[in-house]
């Protein structure tokens, strides 16, 4: 009675694309694990609901088989092995994503989901009933998610279909907590945003990287900000540049390096921020205000340049100094370090589809043509690999 009840739940509403997945038994089995026991009738109940729910999430259906032949066989042993098989699988799908490795290549951004003890979580959840809790609150919480997940079960065009299911996966690839306060740089979106207990405060125009030299996917922690910040001329720039480094617009030759003094022509602009990062990619200032009032944004070496960026500074820096501080540090012309009073994590991402200022679903040009990784252009319904 119970796989029947499953079947039907699985197959109403469910597009043939995700009924193929399904037969096709896409998903590799979790990982061995011990059973969690307990798994009374009605609590396999509530995790085939959820099994059948996975393609609202962008999820492919799991191959149940061993619980239905586990159920059919009335052994308990089994079931409880099948089932917390499958509750895991599950789990780790909605928390962690489904993509493969070459899927998610160069999305370094930490996740330390990756170290939750999923299978204490199922053992407390079977034991208190609670399994309907235990998968909702697996879910990505950034309110981007549920607006992508709505419009997925909406949308009848089969490639924005795809490019939403694109960008639900790479939030399963987020910290499912990214902090209470953060900052989200969205390269195809040329935004960066801060958020402050978990609620949006403010909203950036960013220059990002060209499409030959693309800002890097990646998560570090903003610990300062530089005032008057002198410039480092990367050695890739000096060969690009073939030695045009006039001392009339500060530039100095030290040490084996060339660097440019602070001032209004330095490439950094007035300010830069402290987030130390494998990839010497920082989010700073410029110059070249002119660019920020075109649509497409991307005319960097990687960097990530902030319009406004004082009015970003004296943000993060509040309670520590005013802008009226700030305006008066940078008219000393001298280098200044302010240091914030707690690390802010900052995350280098790259999503496609999102939300505008007003909460509704809106879609960015994929500037670096990353799309293409995640999942397979060919069937909009399995947008995530397995």
């Amino acid at each position: 009675m119970l796989i029947f009840k499953w079947r039907r739940i699985a197959l109403t509403g469910i597009k043939p694309g995700i009924l193929a997945i399904s037969a096709l038994l896409l998903c590799a089995a979790a990982p061995a694990a011990e059973p969690v026991s307990g798994w009374t009738p009605a609590k396999i109940e509530r995790l085939e609901y959820w099994l059948a729910k996975a393609p609202e999430d962008a999820l492919p259906l799991l191959n149940i088989r061993p619980l239905e032949k586990a159920l059919s066989g009335g052994d308990t042993t089994e079931t409880d092995r099948a089932a917390t098989a499958l509750a895991l699988r599950l789990a780790r799908m909605h928390l962690l994503g489904c993509a493969t490795p070459a899927q998610r290549a160069g999305w370094h951004i930490a996740d330390s989901d990756a170290h939750v003890d999923l299978h204490a979580r199922l053992e407390r959840a079977v034991e208190l009933n609670s399994i309907d809790a235990f998968f909702a609150g697996l879910q990505p919480k950034h309110p981007d998610y549920a607006v992508l997940r709505e419009a997925y079960a909406n949308e009848a065009d089969p490639k924005r279909r795809e490019t939403i299911a694109r960008n639900m996966e790479r939030w399963r690839w987020m910290p499912q907590s990214p902090g209470e306060d953060y900052v989200l740089v969205n390269a195809a979106a040329f935004q960066a945003e801060l958020w402050r207990e978990n609620r949006h405060v403010g909203t950036w125009k960013v220059i990002v990287g060209k499409r030959s030299t693309p800002t890097p996917v990646f998560s570090a922690a903003i610990t300062g900000v530089i005032l008057n910040p002198w410039w480092t001329v990367p050695a890739s720039i000096v060969r690009e540049m073939r030695g045009r480094f006039p001392a009339s617009k500060g530039y100095v030759r030290s040490g084996g390096q060339i660097r440019q003094k602070p001032g209004p022509n330095n490439a950094l602009g007035e300010m830069k921020l402290d987030m130390p990062n494998p990839y010497t990619v920082y989010m700073h200032d410029t110059p070249a205000k002119q660019l920020f009032e075109r649509d497409e944004r991307a005319f960097s070496h990687g960097c990530i340049r902030v319009g406004d960026a004082l009015g970003l500074a004296t943000t993060l820096l509040e309670r520590l100094k005013t802008r009226e501080e700030v305006d008066a540090i940078v008219a000393t012309r001298r280098t200044t370090t302010i240091e914030l009073q707690r690390r802010l994590p900052v995350y280098i991402a790259y999503f496609t589809a999102g939300t505008d200022d007003e909460g509704a679903l809106t879609f960015y040009s994929d500037i670096y043509g990353r799309d293409g990784r995640v999942g397979h252009a060919a069937d909009p319904d399995r947008a995530c690999g397995v």
